[in-house]
């Protein structure tokens, strides 16, 4: 296999599924021997739609047959006009959310930096509060309020200007990280300088699908409304409809000064990433951040088709919010069942971890699903987690296949 032999030694999910993948159609992807897998890994959340969902794939034909701009870096072109007419229409304006947009890049990481970045410039300083559990990208801005030690371990120099405090639940719940944060803002012997920032995920991916509670994310809102602190909320793999609403976040009823949105926004697997913050933020220079691909237009033609396909009504959202309490039952029972292995499980909407107690055994537990063909991955701080995404498109018999294969799978890795 070529593949091996060229390709960098960094390659990773290469590894776990060593087979040459050919076609993805809906929630199914095809190797090249014609072997049929089920995938509940859904591109690490950016094929929430599925693979070439016909609707996406009709607009982006179109578009190419017409010979449509594919590059333009930030000018104006009938595809990028038609995207933010109807992001506006369709997701903004419903929630009555004043924000700009700007595109920073192609992936998700741009999308963390470009907040950084802007959070710094708007409040004139540079601590960035972050959380036990977080993962936010791989470039040194996003590294540095990322908690992975792993991956924070490649950067090759010091990681710095971030406070790190407890997660949501972190440490069984024993530490309050948002009473640690407001007690040392309120101290000033504590050393801790007001920051310009906090991001945070609502729902950790790579952290082990950690969920924060509703009530948790309104106090870190309220929190950072007193101290004059711009919250950050990373929707990068959870947002566009993963745990239910457009928005992770909307389940607290609270309002974000800036948001990062990628993976699934471009609805096709094609790379996008948005930036979005309250209008009077908006304090950038032309010119002062930009990228060589934040004017992909393919993957514009593709969001908007989306939009108009997935978000013109609520069908979709109420969906993913039903299927949620499924897939807790089902889990919940598989979690008694070998309850010597399985730590917990939890998630929201049609994002869920199955944690268990001894790390390798989630390893194991993916690897006898890749071989009944069915591909999850792994996450967590020492990947004792299996961790399930499918497509929020898949069908009811395909959301019940995988979860029988996972069952299998579950037995066969603790041998019960």
């Amino acid at each position: 296999m070529i593949a091996t032999t060229i390709e960098s030694e960094v390659r990773s999910y290469s590894r776990n599924w060593p087979v040459v993948f050919h076609q993805g159609r809906g929630s199914r992807m095809v190797d090249r021997d014609g072997r049929v897998y089920l995938d509940f890994f859904a591109g690490a959340g950016a094929l929430n739609y599925g693979h070439n969902h016909p609707v996406l794939k009709r607009a982006l034909l179109d578009y190419l047959e017409q010979d449509g701009v594919t590059h333009s870096l930030d000018m104006l072109t009938t595809a990028k006009e038609d995207f933010l007419t109807e992001f506006a229409a369709r997701v903004l304006d419903p929630r009555q959310l004043d924000y700009r947009v700007q595109f920073p890049g192609p992936t998700g990481t741009n999308s963390v930096e470009a907040a950084l970045k802007l959070a710094r410039k708007v409040t004139g300083r540079q601590t960035v509060v972050a959380f036990t559990g977080a993962f936010h990208g791989m470039s040194l801005g996003s590294l540095a309020v990322t908690g992975s030690a792993a991956k924070r371990a490649g950067a090759g120099v010091p990681l710095g200007h971030t406070w790190r405090i407890p997660y949501d639940g972190f440490g069984a719940g024993q530490v309050s990280g948002l009473k640690l944060l407001d007690g040392m803002l309120a101290d000033s012997s504590s050393g801790v300088d007001l920051p310009a920032a906090v991001i945070v995920e609502t729902v950790q991916g790579e952290g082990g699908v950690n969920p924060a509670g509703p009530g948790w994310l309104a106090d870190l809102a309220e929190l950072c409304r007193r101290r004059g602190i711009l919250l950050i909320i990373d929707d990068i793999q959870m947002g566009c409809g993963r745990t239910g609403p457009f928005f992770s976040f909307e389940a607290a009823g609270i309002t974000p000064d800036i948001v990062c949105l990628s993976k699934s926004i471009s609805g096709y697997g094609l790379p996008m990433s948005l930036t979005l913050f309250r209008t009077e933020l908006d304090v950038w220079q032309p010119g002062e951040h930009n990228g060589t691909f934040r004017g992909n237009n393919p993957a514009f033609v593709t969001a908007a088709a989306a939009l108009r396909e997935f978000w013109a009504d609520g069908t979709l959202e109420k969906q993913t919010e039903e299927r949620g309490p499924l897939f807790e039952e089902s889990l919940g029972e598989l979690a008694d069942r070998h309850a010597a292995h399985v730590a917990a499980r939890r998630g929201r909407g049609l994002v869920w971890g199955l944690a268990f107690r001894e790390p390798r055994t989630a390893q194991r537990v993916a690897d006898a699903a890749f071989a009944r063909g069915l591909l999850v991955e792994t996450a967590g701080s020492g990947d004792e987690v299996v961790k399930l995404m499918p497509s929020l498109t898949a069908t009811d018999e395909e959301l019940a296949e995988g979860l029988g294969i996972l069952r299998e799978s579950v037995a066969s890795a603790v041998g019960g």
